[in-house]
């Protein structure tokens, strides 16, 4: 699932062929002289590189029945986790699933591959909306495939909270103490303090950091934990009124408590997406191609939204949502309004890093 952007170091099935399979490629990519084979006749294996729980496990069963092959899958748990292995090589990955500033890292250091584009008929079902946001990662759209998308924002009990809530300002407010609950991740975290000061998420300067940090500082007090995917079990079971947490998880927790309400602050917050990429050293590039086309099938993702409950980017995939709550969800499916002020998460370089990783420090050993 979208777990973290954890810069320390320490998101009715209508069954059918598997449409616009690739040609077969060799080991570089580059289409075999006449071949008039599918991808799917070819079988072989696809080595996938995905966030744990992300992709609905009937989906790779169906994959291998229609294409004839191997889906060799392994899971990672942070961004920060997959970077070295892709990077190593040690592994050669066909398809991973990295975040936005995550991609932009991997394609300034040269280890993503262009994506050949005739061999992914289905990016018709990508809203153009979601590429575009892609662009500010990917310009020109050359190296991903938009998978899954959402906001982060803030997860209140209505029995315990009496206000409204609009703002990153009540994460402050001290009638809360010990009843907070703060994600355990220096951007994310971070994230929070920056917009409550107006500044950027993707602020360069020290001083802003400085700034945020003083504030996270000053919170800590009234912060019960600092948690990943402990928010979610928390909030379900009433143990805090207040919780950051990423609107995927934040749907979850409504189908298991009623009482929970989910909104993105009015000074804006993180919207991310994550995306499918190539590899450069990438040893199966048809199968992968293929893989990614199939999970841009309108069904095929469906099936995963109503698996994984984060927002898909698919428009013809939407249009099959039965649930009419769902289908026009505005936790899944925010307004242009509510998603002002919201970015994504930029590769700032390693020394910017390293000064977002210093002032976090800060803020966990206070």
């Amino acid at each position: 699932m979208k777990k973290v952007l954890s810069l320390t170091l320490s998101g009715a099935v209508l069954l059918g062929v598997l449409s616009g399979c690739a040609k077969i490629e060799d080991t570089k990519g580059s289409t075999e002289a006449g071949g008039t084979e599918t991808a799917a006749a070819a079988g072989g294996k696809v080595v996938v590189y995905n966030w744990g729980e992300y992709l609905d496990p009937e989906v790779i069963d169906l994959f291998e029945e229609e294409t004839g092959i191997k889906v060799v899958y392994e899971e990672f748990e942070t961004n920060e986790i997959m970077y070295p292995k892709v990077a190593a090589g040690a592994i050669s990955y066909d398809v991973v699933c990295p975040s936005d500033y995550m991609i932009q890292k991997m394609i300034e250091n040269d280890l993503l591959q262009e994506i050949n584009f005739d061999h992914i008929p289905n990016l018709k079902n990508i809203d153009e909306e979601y590429l575009s946001w892609s662009e500010e990662f990917d310009p020109g759209n050359k190296y991903s495939v938009p998978y899954c998308w959402g906001t982060v924002g803030i997860l209140y009990n209505k029995t315990m909270v009496q206000e409204p809530v609009d703002s990153w300002d009540i994460l402050w407010d001290e009638k809360y103490e010990d009843s907070i609950l703060m994600q355990d991740s220096v951007r994310d975290a971070l994230m929070v303090a920056l917009k409550k000061l107006g500044y950027s998420m993707n602020t360069d300067s020290e001083e802003e950091i400085s700034q945020a940090t003083q504030l996270l500082i000053d919170q800590k007090p009234l912060v019960q934990a600092y948690v990943i995917d402990q928010v979610r079990d928390k909030m379900i079971g009433n143990e805090a009124a207040l919780g950051v947490i990423y609107s995927g998880e934040a749907i979850y927790t409504q189908r298991e408590n009623p009482d929970l309400e989910y909104v993105i602050p009015k000074e804006g917050s993180n919207l991310w997406i994550d995306s499918w990429v190539i590899p450069k050293n990438a040893q199966n590039v048809a199968n992968a191609e293929a893989f990614i086309n199939f999970l841009c099938r309108p069904d095929i993702a469906l099936m995963n939204f109503d698996y994984i409950t984060y927002s898909t980017p698919n428009k013809a995939a939407r249009e099959l949502i039965e649930d009419e709550d769902i289908r026009n969800s505005t936790i899944a499916f925010p307004t242009s309004d509510m998603l002002e002020g919201c970015e994504t998460y930029q590769y700032l370089g390693d020394e910017t890093d390293n000064i977002y990783n210093t002032y976090w420090n800060k803020v966990k050993s206070s």
